[in-house]
């Protein structure tokens, strides 16, 4: 980007606190709007027929450009539309796109991208949050967390984050747990057939699959690992283990498929990796943190899945 044009970017978004969801989605929707009209942009083109609202603001223009970009987290419900403030930012950022035109500076497609990474950086600022607290047992903070990736899923209706964290966190602990093993990872959206594998990790003839839905089709992955010669291990959260067991039953396999409760999985390696050594916890659960976060780095687009351990 034109280094001019980026201080230019600079200055705007500090001097009117473009910083939250609100503003930043009718920055992002109006950049996208004005790539089909001609400079200089008229205030009365992006007003409803009202003059009350931005025209066309909403949760659907705005998710749509961040679908562009790979980003499929819901940046806000309302988008802005209903903000008493969005309407003067509209003004304002209309000026302000007719001036960087008069100055031969324009550049929407790398202005979109800007706004777009300081999307990045919203979600960015609000990590998940695990609490450390030795009072409780490592399983609990697992059940806390998992919990307050639930409630974030209800509150963006589609998403399914859970089983990504639930993924990357059993990767991340079988990394530590075998430092001489190399795990192959993969993002979470990433289906088993689109890559031929068994299963979400594969140690020697040990096939892994972790989910919070263990479903008959699950089952029937873990019969063709029984055919193939490979001991399936299921890892799902703890209110899902007899839905598995259940299933697997109906398939006259549940003496052959291992089934363990994720939260308990997790717990038992710490506790080892610790030496059951209560002052030791933490340090053990910074590591997985860290070499779960790194994870969310290099096979996910949505920052906002880290953890932050406090």
């Amino acid at each position: 980007m034109n280094e001019a044009l980026q201080a230019r970017l600079e200055q705007f978004r500090d001097a009117h606190n473009i910083h939250k969801k609100g503003a930043l989605s009718v920055v992002l929707h109006l950049t996208r709007e004005a790539r089909g009209v001609a400079f200089p942009l008229a205030e009365a083109d992006f007003l409803s027929k009202n003059g009350g609202q931005v025209r066309g603001l909403g949760k659907s223009s705005v998710q749509a450009i961040l679908k562009d970009y790979g980003i499929t987290r819901t940046l806000a419900q309302e988008a802005g539309r209903t903000s008493r403030g969005s309407v003067p930012l509209m003004k304002t950022y209309i000026l302000w796109l007719n001036d960087l035109h008069a100055q031969q500076l324009l550049d929407l497609n790398a202005i979109e991208q800007w706004w777009v990474d300081r999307v990045r950086d919203y979600f960015a600022s609000m990590p998940l949050k695990m609490k450390y607290d030795d009072s409780k047992s490592i399983q609990a903070l697992f059940t806390d967390l998992f919990q307050q990736v639930r409630h974030r899923e209800e509150k963006e209706r589609g998403a399914t984050f859970l089983g990504t964290v639930l993924q990357h966190l059993v990767g991340a602990k079988l990394e530590i747990a075998l430092p001489e093993v190399s795990i192959e990872h993969f993002g979470a959206s990433v289906a088993d057939h689109s890559t031929k594998r068994v299963g979400d990790f594969r140690i020697d003839r040990t096939v892994i699959h972790v989910t919070t839905m263990p479903s008959e089709s699950l089952i029937e992955k873990c019969c063709d690992n029984l055919n193939a010669n490979l001991a399936p291990v299921i890892i799902t959260l703890s209110d899902r283990t007899a839905v598995a067991k259940a299933n697997a039953e109906m398939k006259n396999v549940d003496d052959r498929i291992e089934v363990f409760a994720a939260e308990q999985f997790l717990a038992t390696n710490l506790h080892e990796l610790s030496a059951f050594q209560v002052t030791q916890r933490e340090e053990t659960l910074q590591e997985l943190i860290k070499r779960y976060n790194n994870l969310i780095d290099s096979y996910e687009t949505d920052p906002g899945l880290k953890i932050q351990l406090g």
